[in-house]
């Protein structure tokens, strides 16, 4: 099986399905398209593809690492610890952040995507309300 086309097929798939899936659902949805693939293949193609910047690997909390396209450039996420909505935030606003931290510490920051956890401002109100 060529790699080339395992790699192309998880980013179409991407293309078409913009959230956060884990190795074993990419997986389910592309193992129709090829029918001698395997759960490893499918591991190292999100390797290359992460390894490439294509695609992003994070830990939402959830017990599993996801994965997400990066055709969008880079992004980034506040996840609310209450009811588990997941923010989307742009590279511009932590930008900043990464420069000053690479700048003090002289340190290179490869993440391509940083997770954020705590209590949106709905939940937040929710919990003033009761008190």
């Amino acid at each position: 099986m060529r790699t080339s086309s395992v790699d192309q097929i998880i980013l179409e798939m991407f293309a078409k399905e913009q959230s956060h899936l884990t190795s074993q659902e990419i997986y389910e949805q592309i193992r129709h398209r090829l029918p001698a693939l395997n759960p490893s293949t499918v591991y190292r193609a999100l390797k290359r593809l992460v390894d490439t910047r294509k695609i992003s690997v994070s830990d939402m909390g959830t017990g599993s690492a996801v994965y997400e396209s990066l055709s969008d450039g880079m992004h980034h996420h506040l996840v609310c610890q209450k009811c588990g909505h997941v923010y989307t935030i742009g590279h511009d606003e932590v930008g900043d952040l990464f420069a000053v931290v690479q700048q003090k510490k002289k340190f290179h920051i490869v993440t391509n995507h940083l997770i954020l956890f705590g209590i949106c401002e709905y939940c937040q109100d929710l919990a003033t309300n009761k008190e």
